[in-house]
This record gives C-alpha cells, structure tokens and sequence, in this order.
C-alpha cells in the first residue's frame, strides 16, 4: 500500500475485463483447467486485464479473440464494475456484454471445457457471485435491446 499525504492508505488496483458472451439467450462459460494458479476448475466467463494503455472495449474484445476465437460483435457500453481480488491482488473487473456470430468455440489451455448455459445454470456452476450478477444484468440488458 502507498502512504498518502493525508495519512489515508491506498492500494493500486489491477483492471481487468469479462466478456459475457451470448448466443441464442445462453451465456458461454469456460471452466479454469485445472493447472491454472488462480481458480483452478472454476467457471467463468471470458476474461483478463488490459494491456497498458488498451482501452477496456479493447481489451475485451482481444480476450474473447484470444480465449474462444468467436466473431462476436461487444456492446462498448459496461454493464457494471466490481471489485474482486485474484491470487491475493485487488481487481476492479469491468464487465461488457458480447453477441457471438457463427462458429465453434477453440478453447486455449486456459481453459478445459466450456458450455452455453442460461444465465440460471451459469449461476449454479459459478461460485464468483458479482460475475453472476453481471450475467443477470448482460441477460437482462440483451432482452431490453439498444437503449
């Protein structure tokens, strides 16, 4: 932690970004393979942190290239923000809402198995409760259509 002058303690925060994916009203989940250090066999939804000077719609959108390789077209519009901590680091995970095009999922060894679930089988896999309110939010904001 940094000292401030007015003696208030500060922590720096890593920002990440999550993906939630959708196609025909399911979400897709990806389980952590087992050899990951953090959250080993978790379920998820795409994400990451962003590079150093990447925009957050940016990075989302490298993400999903980089983890599923799906056309997917990102609503550059956060659904929310959180805060998390990951392998002990404090996070803020900022979460944009995506629609996939056609094609097949191609998994990286980030990740060992991966489903298209309704936003309710997704929270019953995934123990990151605000992750799961964002699926909520995404699956709501998706059925509103463009505000």
């Amino acid at each position: 932690m940094d000292q401030l002058s007015d003696g208030e303690r500060t922590e720096h925060y890593v920002v990440a970004v999550a993906a939630v994916v959708f196609r025909d009203g399911r979400v897709l989940a990806m389980r952590r393979a087992a050899d990951r250090q953090a959250g080993p066999g978790l379920w998820e939804t795409l994400s990451g942190r962003l590079q150093l000077g990447e925009a957050p719609a940016a990075a989302v959108a490298r993400e999903i290239a980089e983890e599923c390789g799906l056309p997917v077209t990102v609503d550059p519009r956060p659904i929310t923000a959180y805060q998390a901590r990951r392998a002990g680091e404090p996070m803020v995970v900022v979460v944009f809402r995506a629609d996939a095009g056609p094609g097949e999922v191609v998994r990286t060894p980030e990740h060992d198995a991966h489903a298209w679930l309704t936003p309710e089988a997704f929270a019953e896999r995934s123990t990151l409760r605000p992750l799961v309110e964002a699926v909520f939010l995404a699956a709501r904001s998706g059925a509103q259509g463009p505000t």
